[in-house]
């Protein structure tokens, strides 16, 4: 059933069939890659143990006068199973540091005081919250905190019941508004044991009917909290993976807050959020454009006149997003973004009010670009080989005279803080703290592109083993982006280079549905969820195939969430290419993300609407990669969270099912945990542990399904 020969003549058929597309390398072709050289002893390559020495830098915030900049420092500590976190502080000019709190369980969101003289943070404290049936419970919830920025003892400002989401410091530097949940509504008597709510657009996982969550403002020395907003409808809450939640912005005089509205506090609804004012006094709320769904992250201009915001192209959410400014009286918004032609993942004023800073993914990596409000032409920044973080949110700042800071990476290390004195000035790499990861002997990247069926040519990501020769032939590892609104990018990618540092090549395609090559590409995916990208992918596979050094007698599928879902795909619709697959958390019944997924009915718009209404279950049907899991053949491991409440752990089941009632060899990990994947240091690594050891395996067992049994 999966002998080697078996093996050899499906791959030559399969590259008969698709090694007809053109290829480009933009930097350099194979034949330009050296061996490494035998005479020095190899530097030491990347290996698991290295994941423990990688430093986590992330949320970059520049001080009002540029000079300093905050930035969160994690290190993995695997004794305990957590994340070490502290607030550190970098002069720009001296690139010294000072840590302002160390060790800080849930230490999040710095933000400066609009004088510079302090900053504020949200971290876990011991908070006293009381049940719906009125009982009093001591939890850890997250509360703000400031700290002077000449350091010294942290002091608590919030004592908040259901923690607080998020915040914004008042202009004057005297209040902050932040934004908490209502508390559940109290019962008593024989109410306390009748805990039955109502479901509604949420994910299959919750237990009590979701609160609303509405803004609060407190002295920002402690002190008597005002609630502003009130009522069923609520503010947008954030589970990861996703951008942080749509933030709350004031108005330059202090009189006014932005704010995202959506009508329910149910996650499925969150798809008809509006950005709102609200006066802070009266308590006046009103629609700044009175659109009615789809947009979010509205951000006053420096003078307040001003609000930019970020709405699908048209608003088609299956369109890139797009940034609107309208006047902060109200009144129809004017797209300035349209000549971008990317997938806007962050949008910040200019200190001038003419122009703001745009991030957003751009073909080999996050690409920032000044973009005049009036609508002009984008001008694309230099940030050389450093590519902005970004996780559907690019983690920049912006100081009050216009310095540039973001973390970010590069092909050969992980993430550090980077600066820039002006937009046109050249980039500055601020700190070291993955020095030593930095110094391994690391696979080279390499962008290249392939014709591909459709409105552009695909590109993708290509790892090579660390001494890779052109004349050798090497096992390949396809690992497939999850999103589909993401892309693979020349960044550091850790499991791609324990791959490569494996001896094998990785290579991370971009397929339609990617949001780095424009919207025809990003929006080619609308109610073609598998069929199309999995052509594109393929189309890739054969091209680099076609450049030669590949294996296609070794040749491993692999990828997470709608990574998983191609995956699936994949090792369905061409099951005798695989060596192996590794599916994590996989999407494989459309039906299930609609029913039960925390997006569940906002996923009805990528296939045309409800499974239920316009003869649309066939295309839901048709467009599961469970139709085809039967045909699958490779050895598989499945890995998923069992209360993950993106991606309904049903899924997984179902998978595995499949695959072990027709007799394909298949492991399925599940992790009792909560979330779309594990978190926490020990589990991560397992999760990268388990994804290579399959391969590995499958590799070495020349084809023989035995080798293979758990």
């Amino acid at each position: 059933m999966f002998s080697p020969q078996h093996i050899t003549r499906a791959r030559r058929a399969f590259l008969a069939a698709w090694c007809v597309v053109a290829v480009a390398a933009p930097h350099g072709v194979l034949e330009a890659q050296a061996a490494a050289s035998p005479a020095a002893a190899p530097p030491q390559r990347f290996t698991l143990d290295d994941l423990g020495r990688m430093v986590r830098v992330a949320d970059a915030q520049l001080s009002p006068d540029g000079r300093q900049a905050l930035i969160l420092v994690g290190r993995p500590n695997y004794e305990d199973n957590r994340s070490v976190t502290d607030l550190v502080l970098v002069d720009v000019a001296t690139r010294a540091q000072r840590v302002l709190a160390n060790d800080v369980r849930g230490l999040s969101s710095p933000r400066w005081s609009p004088s510079g003289d302090r900053i504020a943070f949200l971290a876990n404290m011991l908070t006293t919250t009381t049940t719906a049936a009125g009982a009093r419970e001591p939890v850890m919830q997250p509360q703000i905190l400031t700290v002077t920025a000449s350091g010294g003892e942290p002091m608590r400002v919030t004592s908040v019941p259901g923690g607080v989401q998020h915040f914004a410091w008042r202009p004057d530097g005297r209040d902050i508004a932040y934004v908490a949940p209502d508390a559940p509504p109290r019962r008593v008597g024989e109410a306390r044991f009748d805990d039955a709510f109502e479901a509604g657009n949420n994910d299959y996982l919750i237990t009590a009917a979701p609160t609303p969550s509405h803004i609060w403002i407190i002295p920002s020395i402690g002190g008597l909290t005002r609630k502003l907003t009130n009522g069923a409808w609520s503010l947008p809450t954030v589970r990861p993976p996703g951008s942080p939640p749509s933030p709350l912005t004031w108005s330059a005089d202090g009189r006014l807050l932005t704010f995202t509205r959506v009508p329910t506090p149910r996650s499925g609804d969150f798809g008809e959020g509006t950005v709102q004012i609200l006066d802070v006094e009266s308590g006046a709320i009103r629609a700044l454009t009175g659109g009615t769904a789809n947009e979010g992250f509205g951000n006053f201009s420096p003078d307040g006149r001003q609000v930019a915001y970020w709405a699908p192209r048209a608003g088609d959410s299956r369109n890139v997003n797009e940034v609107f400014v309208a006047p902060a009286g109200g009144g129809r918004g004017t797209r300035i973004t349209g000549a971008l032609d990317r997938n806007v993942a962050r949008a910040i004023w200019m200190p001038d009010g003419q122009s703001l800073l745009i991030g957003a993914n751009d073909a080999r990596q996050v690409g920032l670009w000044l973009q005049p409000v009036d609508g002009g032409a984008p001008r694309r920044l230099n940030t050389g080989s450093a590519s902005p973080s970004s996780a559907f949110w690019v983690d920049l700042s912006v100081s009050s005279t216009g310095q540039i800071a973001f973390t970010g990476t590069e092909p050969g290390r992980p993430s550090e803080l980077y600066y820039m004195a002006s937009p046109t000035a050249a980039v500055e790499r601020l700190t070291d703290f993955n020095h030593e990861v930095a110094s391994r002997t690391l696979g080279r990247m390499e962008m290249i592109d392939w014709a591909a069926r459709g409105p552009v040519r695909g590109n993708g990501i290509v790892v090579y083993p660390p001494d890779f020769n052109k004349a050798r032939r090497y096992p390949l590892v396809l690992e497939v982006h999850g999103g589909p609104r993401a892309a693979s990018l020349e960044t550091f990618a850790a499991r791609a280079q324990l791959m490569a540092a494996k001896g094998w090549i990785v290579f991370q395609p971009n397929y339609r549905g990617s949001d780095n090559l424009g919207n025809a590409y990003q929006a080619a995916i609308y109610n073609d969820a598998g069929e199309g990208p999995g052509r594109d992918v393929m189309a890739g596979l054969a091209a680099l195939i076609a450049r030669g050094s590949i294996d296609t007698t070794r040749i491993a599928v692999t990828g997470w969430s709608y990574g998983g879902y191609m995956s699936t795909w994949l090792a369905g619709h061409y099951p005798r290419v695989w060596r192996a697959a590794v599916i994590g958390a996989p999407v494989t019944a459309l039906l299930d993300q609609y029913n039960l997924g925390d997006a569940n009915v906002r996923r009805g718009r990528s296939i045309g609407g409800s499974p239920y209404t316009g003869g649309r279950m066939k295309a839901y049907l048709d467009q599961s990669p469970m139709r085809w899991a039967p045909s699958i053949k490779a050895p598989t491991l499945i890995m998923h969270d069992l209360r993950d409440d993106r991606v309904p752990v049903t899924q997984g089941y179902a998978l595995y099912h499949a695959l072990r009632d027709v007799g394909t060899p298949v492991q399925f990990i599940v992790w009792p945990i909560a979330g779309h994947s594990p978190a926490d240091p020990v589990r991560q690594r397992e999760v990268t542990r388990r994804w290579i050891d399959w391969v590995e395996r499958a590799f070495a067992g020349n084809g023989r399904v035995s080798a293979m049994q758990p």
